[in-house]
C-alpha cells in the first residue's frame, strides 16, 4: 500500500519554471516645425492676359504668359522652415493645395503647386533639417494693383507645414 501512495504523490507533482523579461520604452524629441522665412513672389505687373509666377527654392521667381517682373525678381523669397527632432529620424511633410491671397477687397490671387526641397534626404541631420518650399502664383488678367496677402483676418487660409516622423 505504500508504494501505491508514492505513486500517488509522483503523479500530483507538477513542474514550474519562471522567466522574466525587461520592459522598455524609449521616448523620442516630439517632431516639430518652425517658419524661418516667409513667401514673397516679390513685385509682378498684371496685364490684360493672364499669367503665372513660379517661385523657386533659391528665392528665383520666374513669370510666364502676361505677368511681367519689372525689377528682374527681385524681393522674392522662398519660404523656409527648420525641422527639428530625433538624431537622424526620418519625416514627411504636407503641404497645402492652394492658399488664396486677398488684397483686402474682393480681389483675390491663388497659389498652388507648392513643393518641398527636402534636400538630398527626407530624414533630420542631427536633429534638424531646413526646408524650403516653392510654388506657383496664378494672376488673372487686369488684376488690380494692390499688396495681396493671407495674413489678417483669413488666418485659416495660411501656408501651413505640416510634419510627421515616418
Amino acid at each position: 500500500m505504500s508504494t501505491i501512495l508514492l505513486a500517488g504523490f509522483a503523479t500530483g507533482v507538477k513542474a514550474q519554471s519562471t522567466a522574466t523579461a525587461t520592459t522598455t520604452a524609449t521616448l523620442i524629441t516630439p517632431i516639430s516645425v518652425t517658419k524661418d522665412a516667409d513667401m514673397n513672389f516679390g513685385q509682378i505687373a498684371a496685364s490684360g492676359t493672364s499669367g503665372t509666377v513660379t517661385l523657386g527654392y533659391t528665392n528665383n521667381a520666374s513669370v510666364s504668359g502676361g505677368v511681367t517682373s519689372p525689377n528682374g525678381g527681385a524681393g522674392a523669397t522662398t519660404a523656409s522652415f527648420i525641422v527639428t527632432g530625433a538624431s537622424t529620424n526620418g519625416f514627411s511633410i504636407s503641404l497645402p493645395t492652394s492658399v488664396v491671397l486677398t488684397d483686402g477687397t474682393t480681389n483675390n490671387l491663388t497659389v498652388s503647386d507648392f513643393t518641398a526641397d527636402l534636400g538630398s534626404t527626407s530624414s533630420l541631420v542631427d536633429g534638424t533639417k531646413t526646408i524650403k518650399v516653392g510654388a506657383t502664383l496664378t494672376v488673372p488678367a487686369n488684376t488690380a494693383a494692390g499688396i495681396y496677402t493671407n495674413t489678417g483676418a483669413d488666418v485659416t487660409n495660411g501656408l501651413f507645414v505640416t510634419v510627421n516622423y515616418n
